[in-house]
């Protein structure tokens, strides 16, 4: 049987130099996800609106995460496994054109919700910390169950698809009224935003990539090299050539997962291929 390990200096090869107890979050499970979402509601801001009351298409845009809000309830029937509920909040910017081909640009609001389940193990100890703590003695004492952190780490998603439909309720992508929507994402904007139906909106298609997991704090006991430099750095999600709304789908199917963005290559493959579009439109 192997000799046990135990904390402290150690004399081997491969550059091993100690072992060290450290508290930090282990991941119990994680997936990562390609969704391509089709027909978003889009909430445009009050000039946005009047300016979509006169326009008849849409020439492209942009679209950027502004923040993505997550709870974690566990699954009765399934012990140690999770769901995590999801909700993405994006900045919409569009380019609406009027009779004289002439775009302006617009901005608004679009949000997804997404709902996966993972395992995130079962731990019934309370964990207290010397941490201060916003409310400090206000705070309110938590007798709950001690569940895993949840994290979502995700990409500015590519626009696939922008429409203009004139519409009344039940022929247009989404006629309910967006409530719940966080302080902080409202006043991302410079105006307020319209969340009742409207006869003319913006139904847009998104691409998101993005990884889940589920990570609880734990003890573990590690070996160590040396001290860690950070290096490397992400590489951006290439664009889109093309603009079809025939099957945006089918277009986000041909893109690559850019997982350069999630884990960055070490400086010593900085040199190596970079990963490039995966987009096959037409050839091109």
């Amino acid at each position: 049987m192997a000799e046990k390990v135990t904390a402290g200096p150690i004399s081997s090869a491969n550059g091993v130099r100690e072992a060290v107890c450290i508290h930090t979050k282990k991941i119990f499970s994680s997936c990562k996800d390609k969704d391509c979402i089709e027909d978003l509601t889009f909430y445009p801001t009050a000039t946005a609106q009047s300016i979509l009351n006169t326009s008849q298409s849409i020439r492209g845009g942009r679209v950027e995460l502004l923040h993505v809000g997550v709870d974690v309830e566990p699954v009765n029937f399934n012990r140690g496994f999770f769901t995590v509920d999801m909700r993405y909040y994006y900045r919409v910017v569009l380019q609406a054109v009027n009779n004289g081909m002439r775009a302006t640009e617009i901005e608004g609001l679009a949000t997804f919700d997404k709902r996966v389940m993972l395992f995130g193990g079962e731990s019934r100890a309370k964990v207290f910390s010397s941490y201060p703590i916003a409310g400090g003695l206000d705070y309110p004492i938590d007798l709950t169950a001690n569940l895993p952190t949840a994290a979502v780490e995700a990409v500015d998603p590519l626009l696939l698809c922008a429409r203009i439909l004139d519409c009344s309720c039940g022929s247009c992508c989404d006629c309910t009224t967006l409530t719940g929507v966080p302080t902080g994402i409202a006043e991302a904007f410079d105006e307020p935003l319209i969340f009742e139906p409207q006869t003319k909106r913006v139904c847009i298609s998104i691409g998101q990539f993005s990884i889940v997991r589920l990570e609880r704090g734990t003890q573990l006991l590690i070996p160590v090299f040396d001290y860690c430099i950070p290096s490397g750095s992400c590489q951006p999600v290439g664009s889109i050539a093309c603009n079809s709304c025939d099957d945006p789908c089918e277009l986000f199917e041909s893109v690559c997962f850019p997982v350069d963005d999630f884990f960055p290559a070490p400086a010593s493959e900085s040199g190596a291929d970079t990963p490039t579009n995966c987009c096959n439109c037409g050839g091109k």
